[in-house]
């Protein structure tokens, strides 16, 4: 049987189109990219998230020379979110690199571990993809990775 999967996003040919409050999110994960540890790829990642409380918390990515010792951005704010604003829920997710010729997409662990937060919390999380002064925008981090790992 063949089945069909689809799903929408929102597009922005210009990040000065989103909301106010989407673009100080956009503009905290670059800000945030500029701290990062990317000796080797020269490949600054950011993120920045927005709780349900309205705290904005970032981070970047950090490599090591004990390769794959590094971390990806989104899984380093991730893991500090989870350890210590657990239960102040994600609601939105900015992902911005430098270089940033195109938008900045999450790999696939950050993918599974940004569903690992939706389902732990029990609500989505948007995420932001920004770059080259645009950005993609999908409601829930299941349509980044919709064959999810699930151990049940």
């Amino acid at each position: 049987m063949k089945r069909i999967m689809d799903f929408s996003y929102e597009y922005y040919e210009s990040i000065a189109n989103m909301s106010a409050e989407d673009q100080a999110l956009v503009r905290e994960a670059e800000t945030a990219a500029q701290t990062a540890n990317a000796r080797y790829s020269n490949f600054k990642v950011g993120a920045a998230a927005r709780l349900e409380s309205g705290l904005t918390l970032h981070a970047s990515n950090f490599e090591s020379e004990v390769y794959p010792a590094g971390l990806c951005a989104e899984r380093s704010l991730l893991f500090y979110l989870q350890a210590n604003y657990a239960d102040d829920p994600i609601r939105t997710l900015a992902i911005a690199s430098d270089p940033s010729a195109r938008e900045c997409y999450p790999c696939g662990q950050c993918r599974q571990v940004i569903v690992d937060v939706e389902r732990r919390q029990g609500s989505p999380i948007r995420v932001i993809m920004s770059g080259g002064g645009t950005a993609s925008v999908v409601d829930t981090a299941q349509k980044l990775l919709p064959f999810t790992f699930i151990l049940d």
